[in-house]
């Protein structure tokens, strides 16, 4: 039996020339509507257009012929060729003790220097202003010392890195330039399930491609990250075909306008086999404004465990609904336990949004700024009931925030949440789930590593470790020996100086 496969989309380095794709397709013929308040603060970031919509007020429609040409010439200047560069890096590998070690040492082997070999990865961007910002993955530029953009009339610049988001898999970049070509960003929420889109990349480093589909679904929630805690999936999917190299690009409508960033493909190859998915831009402006703005996303969180509600799930706990997003369990201190959201509750709505899956019910709260009170309705026994709920900060939930260990490792760290514990098959550990430029990422450490044991102490806090850093910090050594996990279930062993 065949097994299909998600493949986050990876980079090949092969030059060759331009192409671009053209036809014609039918579209909704509108009068704008006022732009909401993400689109207002997008627009006054980034100083271009900002949440326009092109929908109908009245929702007629025309069939009016348009050529795809258009939209392809203008999307071509505004994505750009990406290459990020990883240094060669010194880590320490743990090995097994021998028997010599065994009997006469500490029985913990000893640490063997490695160097580990420079890395090369190319993707595509979007920029998004006039000034030089570029929208790109996560994983594009993942771990890069150095990142190069070339734009498609050949100009070449050094990017610096603004932030990334790796729940969404957002990165933002700048390069310094004052004439960029760029993209007009359109309120993803109006694009229509068989509305025509094209996907401009470099796919296989073949500059500025494009290729032309039709989106086929919208807030797709392919488990791209293994339910890792705090990922959002809300992905567009469409049939234009997308391939390595792709990851970063435009996903635009016949407009010219962008819809969303690609990020994926589904394919028991790693190459396209039929759909590929982008991250809406809705969801993309929510994380570029604060990047820009604080270098790091302000996330929401309701503090609800769950999934996805189904006529089966219905039938077997008795609920009133056969949508929605079933509350199974509640985060102590959340603010949906707070609010009195309860377990066996079905989400249902967002303020004036229909949720129909986990997938909506993440993408409107990542839109959604901490602080904001906003209405939950449930169902409960059959019946409806809207909650007002105050949604809060990550960080007041996690007990995630800038501690003494954090600032000096370079790093933020995480509970490990049960489920993750229960696949790896271990106890305790917290994750590193953000890396700044410090200790922790110079002797190679990535974001998602599960840190196990430090200096041979179990640790299940962040006061843990900080006391084995003390306690390190005062030795002559001064040396932090960390064993830990890696998400795909890699062990690994790190040394790092402390001085």
């Amino acid at each position: 039996m065949k097994k299909n496969f998600l493949k986050v989309l990876a980079a090949l380095s092969i030059v060759a020339v331009a192409a671009v794709a053209g036809g014609v397709t039918a579209y909704k013929v509108s009068s704008n509507k006022i732009v909401s308040a993400s689109g207002d603060e997008f627009a006054r970031e980034f100083g271009t257009s900002g949440n326009v919509s092109l929908i109908a007020d009245d929702g007629s429609t025309a069939a009016s012929p348009v050529d795809l040409t258009y939209a392809a010439e203008k999307s071509v200047h505004a994505v750009v060729h990406i290459k990020s560069v990883e240094h060669s890096k010194t880590q320490y590998v743990q090995e097994m003790p021998d028997i010599f070690d065994f009997f006469f040492g500490d029985g913990q082997g000893r640490q063997r220097r490695v160097e580990t070999q420079p890395r090369v990865g190319v993707g595509s961007g979007v920029i998004i202003s006039a000034d030089g910002y570029v929208v790109t993955n996560n994983h594009v530029i993942e771990n890069a010392d150095e990142i190069d953009v070339t734009l498609n009339d050949k100009r070449e610049f050094k990017a610096r890195l603004v932030g990334t988001d790796p729940t969404t898999d957002i990165a933002l970049l700048k390069i310094e330039v004052d004439d960029a070509p760029y993209l007009t960003l359109s309120n993803s929420d109006n694009l229509k399930v068989g509305e025509w889109v094209l996907a401009v990349g470099n796919p296989f480093n073949l500059s500025s491609t494009v290729t032309a589909g039709i989106v086929s679904a919208k807030a797709r929630n392919l488990n791209i990250y293994g339910g890792k805690q705090g990922s959002i999936e809300s992905f567009i999917q469409t049939d234009a075909a997308v391939n390595r190299g792709n990851s970063g690009g435009a996903l635009v409508n016949t407009r010219g306008e962008l819809v969303g960033i690609n990020a994926a493909i589904y394919s028991p190859t790693g190459v396209y086999s039929g759909y590929g998915f982008a991250i809406p831009t809705n969801l993309v402006k929510a994380v570029v404004v604060d990047l820009k703005k604080f270098g790091a996303v302000q996330r929401a969180q309701l503090g609800i465990l769950g999934g996805d509600n189904n006529a089966e799930l219905a039938k077997e706990k008795e609920l009133g609904v056969n949508y929605g997003v079933y509350v199974s369990e509640l985060v102590d201190g959340g603010a949906a336990k707070r609010a009195g959201i309860k377990a066996n509750d079905v989400i249902i709505g967002f303020n004036d949004k229909k949720i129909n899956n986990m997938a909506e019910l993440q993408e409107m709260i990542a839109l959604t700024k901490p602080g904001t009170e906003v209405d939950i309705k449930v169902n409960r026994d059959g019946k409806d009931k809207t909650i007002k709920v105050k949604l809060q900060k990550n960080e007041e939930v996690s007990g995630v925030g800038d501690t003494k260990t954090a600032n000096m490792l370079g790093a933020k760290f995480e509970k490990v949440d049960k489920d993750t514990k229960a696949r790896l098959g271990i106890s305790g550990g917290i994750e590193v789930t953000k890396l700044s430029n410090g200790k922790l990422r110079s002797e190679g450490v990535r974001e998602g590593f599960i840190i196990l044991k430090a200096n041979d102490t179990a640790i299940n806090s962040e006061k843990d470790l900080d006391a084995v850093i003390k306690a390190a910090s005062a030795t002559d050594d001064k040396v932090l020996f960390i064993v830990g996990v890696y998400p795909s279930g890699s062990r690994a062993y790190y040394a790092i100086d402390l001085r």
